[in-house]
């Protein structure tokens, strides 16, 4: 039996990290994941306007910093997600999106620089869109999948902190989609 002074999490030493809250970049983070427009396939609604978006060059879609801890219980993961602006058609650059792998678990986003939305929907169908601006902290609950959304000029900065053994299942929003989606028509918003 352990004692209740016996750590059952992995023991590691604190550090500190700088994130440029311009750019998003967090100069001390090891593991850089990069999201083209071409790793975006079957996420918009218009792929003829995708593939036309690969074809002129595959531009960045969004990237994500973080410096990883043991995916343990007791841990927390914490990163910068930077999703640049855009359009897919008339539709608003967006991150995959996705479940935790460990679906009870939460997920909180400050947003740092830029406005959009994070667009989250439940099992049961339910469906929210909360805006993200600067300064504004967006909390996703357990067993709600969420993906942020630009819908401005520039880029959409958020800092995200999370259980580190939740995980992420990209496949069942790969498979089921959201049910609305953001677009920009004539400089107007929508949620269709």
């Amino acid at each position: 039996m352990m004692s209740p002074l016996t750590p059952t999490t992995s023991l590691i030493e604190p550090f500190g990290l700088e994130i440029d809250l311009e750019t998003g970049s967090m100069p001390g983070a090891t593991n850089h994941l990069v999201r083209r427009a071409s790793d975006m396939c079957g996420y918009y609604a218009d792929d003829e306007a995708l593939d036309a978006l690969i074809a002129d060059g595959d531009p960045l879609h969004y990237e994500v910093f973080e410096r990883p801890v043991p995916e343990e219980d007791g841990h927390l993961m914490f990163c910068v997600s930077v999703l640049q602006p855009g359009r897919v058609g008339d539709e608003c650059f967006m991150t995959k999106g996705h479940y935790h792998t460990k679906a009870n678990t939460a997920e909180t986003y400050l947003c740092l620089r830029g406005e959009g939305y994070m667009a989250m929907k439940a099992n049961d169908g339910s469906w929210r869109a909360e805006r993200m601006v600067r300064g504004r902290m967006v909390y996703v609950p357990p067993y709600w999948a969420h993906r942020s959304i630009n819908t401005a000029g520039e880029p959409l900065v958020s800092h995200c902190v999370y259980p580190a053994d939740a995980g992420h299942n990209y496949g069942d929003i790969a498979s089921q989609g959201f049910p609305k989606r953001v677009y920009v028509r004539d400089g107007q918003e929508a949620i269709e």
